[in-house]
This record gives structure tokens, C-alpha cells and sequence, in this order.
């Protein structure tokens, strides 16, 4: 808990005690079901909550903007940004049912009235946003075609909307297609943690 105070010190007590709730709950799931890596849980706060809220570095995100998260797995990079951007709405989809049942238990018993999760898949999802936020799920060309139509043409923000990516390793080959318009951003450039070194935050306005 204390990386993310390093990082977001400004943080209202609600907001610390909604984060400070979190690795209880994803411990007593993990118990249960394979969420996060059972060896990854010790860097529960560094490798997911804080590798989410990296996009939180690069936008705020505007009362009543309308954010989805796209194979949200376990309920990144959407839980943690519920709780950073409380009066903004957070969709979080994933076709794994077990998956949803795990996000929907931690989004009710951590409070956050911003954020709903279903069980669907982005193509067969209706209903437009602002921002489609996720966690490295596939190849960014493979991912636009997915949420090429959810993307709102109403802009409230000073960035146009679009996709926020969260992404590591060499991007040269992946990005090209969208070189003209794709902006990226290193992590390590705010965060100091060795797992950062490689990681960024891919933006691409639709």
C-alpha cells in the first residue's frame, strides 16, 4: 500500500481505504481461483494496482466520462481506476465468467458505485464511450478492430478519445501501423521500480 501513497500521496481517506481493502479480497479469491499469479500476489500493489493507475498519470479522467475496460481479467486496469476516479463510470468486460464473479464480489465489497463488470465480449458489447482502457490482452492491431465502434465522437476531454493500452517489451513492430497517430509514454518515466523499466502506456486516439 505504501508504493501507491509514494506515488499518489493526495489521496482522500476513502480512496486509501478502498485500496488498502483490496489485497484482502484478491488473497481470500485467490484462495479459491487462479486470479493473479499465486507468486505475484507478494507485488500485488506494485504489478497491478500501481501498473494500472499509470494511465492516471496521462489523463483525468472527467466526472461522468464513461471509461471501458476491455478483458479486465481479475480487474485490471479497471479497479484501480474506479477508485482513483470516483465520479467517473467504469464498464469492465471479460468473456471468463469466473473472472466477472471475482471483479463484481470486489467492486461491491470495496464500494465502488462507478463501476459495474459483465460477462460479455467487446464486439457484442452496444453503447458508446470515451475512453476503452486494458491491460496488454493482444496485440493492439488485433484489439482496435474489437472497440473500433464503442469509441464516443462527444469529446469532454482535452486528449480525444480513444484507447489507453497498457503495454511492455519492444512495441516497434506492433505500433507501426499506427505510427502517425499512436503516442506512447515509458512508465518508468514516473514510477522508479525495476518492473517498470520496460513498460508503457500506448495511446491512440479513434
Amino acid at each position: 500500500m505504501d508504493i501507491i501513497l509514494k506515488y499518489f500521496p493526495n489521496l482522500t481517506e476513502r480512496q486509501r481505504e478502498q485500496f488498502a481493502a483490496l489485497l484482502p479480497l484478491y488473497e481470500e479469491w485467490n484462495a479459491q481461483i487462479n486470479v493473479i499469479s499465486r507468486k505475484d500476489m507478494e507485488h500485488f500493489y506494485e504489478h497491478h494496482v500501481l501498473h494500472s493507475l499509470a494511465i492516471a498519470k496521462v489523463i483525468q479522467f472527467k466526472p461522468m466520462a464513461e471509461v471501458l475496460d476491455v478483458g479486465t481479467g481479475g480487474g485490471f486496469p479497471g479497479v484501480p481506476l474506479a477508485v482513483m476516479f470516483p465520479d467517473t463510470r467504469f464498464t469492465l468486460i471479460d468473456s471468463i465468467g469466473k473472472k466477472i464473479k471475482v471483479v463484481s464480489d470486489v467492486i461491491e465489497r470495496v464500494g465502488l458505485t462507478n463501476a459495474k463488470a459483465m460477462q460479455i465480449r467487446a464486439e457484442q458489447l452496444e453503447g458508446e464511450y470515451d475512453f476503452v482502457v486494458s491491460r496488454a490482452v493482444t496485440t493492439l492491431g488485433e484489439f482496435v478492430p474489437w472497440v473500433k465502434g464503442k469509441v464516443s465522437k462527444t469529446q469532454y476531454h482535452d486528449m480525444r478519445n480513444g484507447i489507453l493500452y497498457l503495454k511492455g517489451g519492444d512495441l516497434k513492430n506492433e505500433l507501426f501501423t499506427f505510427r502517425h497517430k499512436v503516442k506512447t509514454w515509458d512508465i518508468s518515466d514516473w514510477f522508479d521500480e525495476e518492473f517498470f523499466e520496460t513498460k508503457k502506456v500506448i495511446y491512440l486516439p479513434l
